[in-house]
């Protein structure tokens, strides 16, 4: 059974960094590709970042403008989202996720991700 925890939220002043983790377990985990989304209260869920199996492909919600990094180690099976500049409008509950068969893409679409985790509560004050 995939399982995906995530950790790293907390409340923060705007301006500032956050660096989120995603541990997964219950299979190889360098086969799939990775992404994080976050949905903020009365919003849709939102693409944040996503990172293909070997890292050398990443794609980015077009909010983040260079302020986001995502990365992994498949010998750690993590994977983290670094926010920096952080801004009271990132304020949501950051979800990682999975996808259920391994591609050689970074998928932005949440149709495309199987799994996910419980989700980490990141807020920014401003």
């Amino acid at each position: 059974q995939v399982q995906l925890v995530e950790s790293g939220g907390g409340l923060v002043e705007a301006g500032t960094s956050l660096k989120l983790s995603c541990i997964a377990s219950g299979r190889t985990f360098g086969n799939f590709a990775m992404g994080w989304f976050r949905q903020a209260p009365g919003k849709e869920r939102e693409f944040v970042a996503s990172i293909n199996w070997s890292g050398r492909t990443t794609n980015y919600g077009d909010f983040v403008k260079g302020r986001f990094a995502i990365s992994r180690d498949n010998a750690k099976n993590t994977t983290w989202l670094e926010m920096n500049n952080l801004q009271s409008e990132d304020t949501a509950v950051y979800y990682c996720a999975t996808e259920s068969w391994p591609s050689l893409l970074a998928p932005i679409r949440g149709r495309d991700y199987a799994y996910w985790g419980q989700g980490t509560q990141v807020t920014v004050s401003s």
